[in-house]
This record gives C-alpha cells, structure tokens and sequence, in this order.
C-alpha cells in the first residue's frame, strides 16, 4: 500500500509536515489535559457529597491545568467576597507538562520516510503554535469558572515554560550541539568555544553547580522529612481535620505528594539561612521563628519548627550548604587532578578556583530559580507572600558554596597531587615516588602485568640474594640447575658453565633479584632482552653452552679440510 500510495510534490510534502508537526503540539497539550482531568474526575465521582456540577469539576480541571503551566489562579468563591489570587505552582504537577512538550519537539524532528525532514525552526514554531492553541482554548474555557486564569500570567511564565521544554526538545533531537554563537559575539569567545578545552571547562562548571543545586534539594528533602517524623502527631491532626472521607483525604494525599519538591526546595532556603515567608508578617529561619505566622491546616506546614528562637537543632541545618559546598569542590577536582593523569594535565590553581567559583554560581543561579517558582502568593493580605524569597535564596547560595567550594577545591586538588607525588601529610616515612616510578607503575597496571619491585617474588628475595622458599611454592623452581647433584642446594655451578656465578659470591644476589623479577615480567624489546658486560646474566643465561659452536670454532673438530664448500 507504501507503494501504491499517490506521492505527494516537494510543496505538499512540506505543508503535510509542518501540519503534523502542528498536531504533534496540539496532541501533547491534550494528553497532559486530559490526564489531569480524568483524575479530577474521579475523585468527584468518588466523593459521597460533590458539592459541585460535573462542569464545576472540569473547571477545576482546566485551572490546574493552567496552573501547572505556572499561570496565577484567581480564586472567586472567598469568604470575604474578595477574589484571591492562587500562584502557589505544584512543581511536580509541572513535570508532566513540560515532559510533553519536550518529547513532542523532540519527535517531529524525526524524519518520516518518504517525506522531507523539518527544519529545527519550524519545527519548534509548530509545536510551541500548536500547543499554545490548545492552552488558549482551555483558558477561554475556563475564563467563567470558579478558578479563572491570570491574563498576563498566560504569557509569562506558561508561554516561556512552554517555550523552553520545546526549545530543549529541540536541542536534544539536534545532538546537543554547542554554538555557534551569533555573528555579535565577542570574537574572543568564538575562539574560545573552539577550543575542546573551553567545552571541557564548561561541562566541568556546569556539572558541578547541577550536582551542589541537587545536594540542597536532597538536603532540603531530608530536613522536611525529619520535621514531619519530629511532629508527626500535628501533621496527623491537620489531615484528619481536612477531610472526613476517604476520598477527600486522597485528595489532600495528593497534593500534598505534588507539593514535595516545593517543601524540599523551602527546606534547602532553611538550610542555607534566609528561611521562607510564611505571610507578610512572619519568616522562618534557623536562628528564629519570628512573627504571627499565617498557617493554613496542612500536613506539610506542620513540620516547622516551634515559634521563638532557635536551637542547636535548628542550626544543625546549616550543614546542607556546607555538603553542597564540599560537593562543588568534589566534582571540580573530579576533573581539573584526575586520579592518573600526567601533571602537565592537571589545572593551574587560577583555573580550579575559577571552575569552583563559577560552579558556586551557576549553583546560586538554579537556587533563585527554583525559590522562584517554590512559592508565590495564597491570598491577598496575610497570604500575600508565601515562600522563600528568590534574591535572598540565591544569594546565599552563592556564598556558602563559594566560600566552601574554592578552597576546598584548591585543597582536594593539593592532596591529590601530594599524594602522587609521596608527599602527603598522612604519608609520614613513605618513601617518595619519583616520575619515572609513577609512569612504570601505572603502565603495569594498565597493560595487566605486575610492575618491577612490586610482586611478591621480588619482595621474597633476601637480603643475601635468595628467594624464600614458601613465597614462589614450586614454580621457581625452574632456574635451578638439574645438574646439582643429589639436589644439594648448596653445590656450586655445574662445570663447563660459565655463566653461574659461584655460590656466596657477591654476584648472586643481583642474579637472584634479576631472577625474581624476570619470573613475573617479560623483557619489553630485544634489546632490553641483551644484558650488559657489568650486569651479570639475564634469567635465561642458565642454558647449557653446548659444544656445538666450540668444535665448529676449532679447526681441529670442524671436520676435513677442503672437503665442503665455505659459503655452505
């Protein structure tokens, strides 16, 4: 049917895949749409009193739908009348949005067989166009209901989120390409993304500030989860009081599970110090619980801490921001002194401290980001702020992270480097390891044969040049003449043997050394293999000189004379 099917002009063919491309967008708004909306559904079916029309439930269902997008809510049915505006943005509600549009990018730039391939331009303007459509529409529906949409909120951050998923779709289906950079750009910086040096640099940075942006969310999460198992009893007091029913405490499961990466990111602004808001009249930090908080029943709120000034428990908080520090400087030395690299490799110390600190920044950068989005306001008097606050989050990451992340960088980066070099200060009576020895041992190791003075044959050779007995069992046993007799060790050299040195002579123990090593590593060229007039004889110098090339020497026994031809 491929084959019998009309073929379409080069024309067609372009408008038929930016048309799919236009769907694939529209597709994926309705794929997360939907998946919020059939849960809602379900938990208004489920519930025994529904206090709301079917039309009531998808209204809702299009709110946070919205709201996922990052777009304020405003909220109508309040008890003083007044509409109250809902920016608090569920972060892991925001996932699946962003997932779709990033995949959708991603997969229109597949191209079809048989159809022309799309452009990256046009195939993030199609997605973003076709998904924009679908988030109008739902908007426009929801424009009426109990939970109406922000107007300029639909522009930023929903259509910037939007459009950031699908230019990360893109980029990734492109290869993950760096540069080029635009024609205004500095020419300095051209010259510099040229150089694999620089992308090194860059990935190292970038590397860096993600794992200590990480190492605070992990430390954030874990200081929520230790404050709820500390009031765990409030926490179960606030969710049997939101709901009565089955359904309803579902519900508040629910949310509560989509608002943990939020609780781990007020956690992570604890930790570094400014704390967050808890309205316009209260903050929360580890030196003090200050203010009239304006607390909501929830269970996630009842894990902080007690009103008045802090404890030595609080302030065991700080160390999140230290971890993250130590783990900046961990991950840049990663990569500026690696474990075996040559010392002409290694990174200056201007340029160490410069990754560490850049990392410290890109760190401080993602934390303003996140604190951003973390919060956002509840009501319009006392819920008016809610959250951390982005600059001053930001900020102190920046700080902690740099003024623990650059020196300890330069200090990981020391060690590294002492111990290489046999000098590290836990080394006390080690003797030093020189270059030479470095290199020949990690060649050994690399090419799996055990490197010169570092087997347990040599170990076992005495100071009087004989191997020890137990260390090498029956297999060194080779280079032992079978021509002593009675197996008397203690015989000299068998005679007409030239090459063995007599026993107790100063020369056998540097034949018994050499002997020790040759048994576990093969001479590396033939020359190597040719020993020297002063260095006794190589391992294999044991075997028997033959008169076979004496009686050839000797005119004597070379045979008739004149009877064979010299050039045979």
């Amino acid at each position: 049917m491929t084959e019998n099917s009309p073929s379409l002009s080069a024309e067609q063919g372009r408008s038929a895949v930016l048309a799919f491309a236009l769907l694939r967008g529209a597709v994926a708004a309705g794929l997360g749409l939907g998946s919020i909306a059939v849960l809602v559904m379900a938990l208004w079916i489920s519930s025994p009193t529904p206090d709301s029309s079917p039309g009531g439930a998808l209204h809702a269902a299009a709110g946070l739908w919205l709201l996922a997008h990052g777009a304020e809510l405003i909220r109508a049915d309040t008890l003083s009348g007044v509409p109250a505006p809902v920016g608090l943005v569920p972060l892991l509600l925001t996932v699946v949005p962003v997932w779709l549009v990033h995949r959708a990018a991603r997969d229109a730039l597949v191209p079809d067989e048989g159809r022309p391939a799309l452009s990256e331009v046009g195939a993030f303007v199609m997605v973003v166009g076709g998904y924009l459509l679908v988030g109008a529409a739902v908007a426009g529906y929801g424009w009426d209901g109990p939970l109406s949409v922000h107007a300029p909120s639909l522009l930023f951050p929903s259509a910037v989120v939007v459009a950031g998923a699908a230019a990360a779709g893109v980029w990734t289906a492109a290869g993950r390409p760096v540069g080029p950079l635009p024609s205004w750009a500095p020419v300095s910086l051209h010259e510099a993304l040229a150089h694999s040096r620089f992308r090194e640099r860059a990935g190292t940075v970038c590397r860096s500030a993600a794992a200590g942006v990480t190492v605070l969310l992990g430390g954030g999460a874990l200081l929520v989860a230790v404050a709820l198992v500390w009031h765990a009893q409030p926490a179960q007091q606030s969710f049997v009081q939101l709901s009565g029913t089955w359904a309803g405490r579902v519900a508040v499961l629910l949310l509560a599970l989509v608002l943990v990466p939020n609780a781990a990111v007020w956690g992570a602004a604890y930790g570094l110090g400014p704390g967050f808001a808890l309205g316009t009249a209260s903050t929360v930090t580890p030196l003090a619980f200050s203010g009239r908080p304006a607390l909501p029943g929830f269970p996630l709120l009842a894990a902080v801490p007690a009103e008045g000034p802090g404890t030595a428990l609080n302030w065991s908080a700080l160390v999140v921001p230290v971890a993250a520090g130590v783990t900046i400087a961990w991950f840049t030395v990663r990569r500026a002194a690696p474990p075996h690299a040559a010392r002409e490799e290694v990174w200056s110390l201007r340029e160490t401290a410069l990754a560490a600190a850049l990392a410290a920044v890109g760190c401080g950068a993602g934390m303003a980001v996140l604190a951003t989005v973390a919060g956002g306001p509840l009501g319009t008097r006392a819920l008016a702020e809610f959250g951390p606050v982005w600059w001053f989050t930001g900020a102190a990451a920046l700080v902690w992270t740099a003024l623990i992340g650059v020196p300890g960088a330069l200090v990981l980066r020391a060690l590294r480097l002492g111990e290489r070099g046999g000098g590290a200060w836990w080394r006390v009576g080690a003797a030093p390891v020189t270059a030479e020895g470095e290199e020949a041992a990690y060649g050994a190791e690399a090419s799996g044969v055990a490197a010169p003075g570092k087997t347990a044959e040599a170990e076992s050779v005495s100071e009087s040049g004989e191997a020890s007995p137990d260390s090498s069992g029956g297999g060194r046993r080779w280079w032992r003449r079978s021509g002593r007799r009675g197996g008397d060790e203690a015989a000299g050299p068998v005679p007409g043997d030239e090459c063995a040195p007599p026993a107790g002579s100063p020369e056998s123990a540097p034949v018994a050394a050499s002997l020790a090593v040759g048994a576990v590593s093969a001479p590396a060229s033939p020359a190597a293999r040719t020993p020297a007039p002063d260095e006794g004889f190589a391992p294999y110098d044991f075997l028997p000189t033959g008169p076979w090339h004496e009686r050839t020497a000797r005119p004597e026994e070379a045979g008739p004379s004149g009877t064979e031809d010299p050039s045979s």
